[in-house]
């Protein structure tokens, strides 16, 4: 079968062959391979969660706070469900047994300072209430409106019972890939999961606005008038008519 794709908005998934166990990881990379478009890294501001509605429950920004340290300003329920609270707020780290929390820092700064794509393959601790479970995790880095590159859009996706919270991970494999070695997309493959959703379409999370459109002329009324005018004649009293009825002079 052959890799060559032809129109609009379609891209060949053969670079993604053999990682269709978590398809909904390669669908956000996808996602952030079409809003690049000649650039290196896409503004946060061009991420519109209607492009990646399939992944929303495992999607989620961070935000570099320090050195090997993101925490997450944005997270799907199945975060939450993962570690049985609210996450926001938190340290990805914080997902990480404390063995392996320094390998997850040092692979969160390469996302930030490299850029780079940083994807892990995980496994979940095991123990009471705490069945066997696999993940994948991906990190791609974003610009902020001054440039930086400070935010970063991820996908944790878990296979598996969660069974007793908090889960947290074990890393079996890491993968940094550097933006300068990542083959880059062109803007007519762009690969979106909702084809209508372009990456300059919908600025940020915000709804588009809609188009000024002028309001049509009224068109003249027909038929009678609302008002009119209306003139009628007074007739003029005689001269001598009248003159000592009702004055009370004499």
């Amino acid at each position: 079968m052959s890799n060559n794709v032809s129109g609009k908005n379609v891209v060949s998934m053969s670079m993604y062959k053999g990682e269709f166990q978590f398809p909904l990881v390669k669908e956000v990379e996808a996602y952030w391979h079409g809003l690049r478009g000649d650039d290196v890294v896409p503004l946060r501001s061009s991420v519109d969660p209607r492009g990646i509605e399939r992944a929303l429950e495992y999607a989620f920004v961070v935000e570099r706070i320090a050195p090997g340290v993101a925490r997450f300003r944005l997270a799907g329920t199945h975060l939450n469900d993962v570690m049985g609270m609210e996450v926001r707020g938190m340290p990805v780290t914080a997902f990480f047994t404390p063995a392996h929390r320094k390998l997850v820092a040092g692979a969160v700064e390469e996302v930030f300072s490299g850029p780079k794509i940083a994807e892990l393959t995980l496994s979940a601790e095991r123990g009471i209430g705490k069945p066997p479970m696999d993940a994948k995790l991906i990190l791609l880095p974003l610009r902020s409106e001054r440039g930086d590159i400070s935010r970063a859009l991820g996908c944790l996706v878990s296979i598996g019972q969660i069974g007793r919270t908090p889960r947290r991970y074990d890393v079996d494999a890491t993968r940094l890939v550097p933006l300068s070695q990542e083959p880059q997309l062109q803007a007519d493959n762009l690969t979106t999961i909702l084809p209508n959703v372009t990456r300059r379409e919908v600025p940020g999370f915000s709804d588009a606005a809609s188009p000024f459109q002028q309001a049509p002329a009224t068109p003249p009324r027909r038929g009678r008038p609302m008002l009119r005018v209306v003139r009628t004649k007074v007739a003029r009293a005689p001269a001598d008519a009248g003159q000592n009825e009702d004055s009370g002079f004499e």
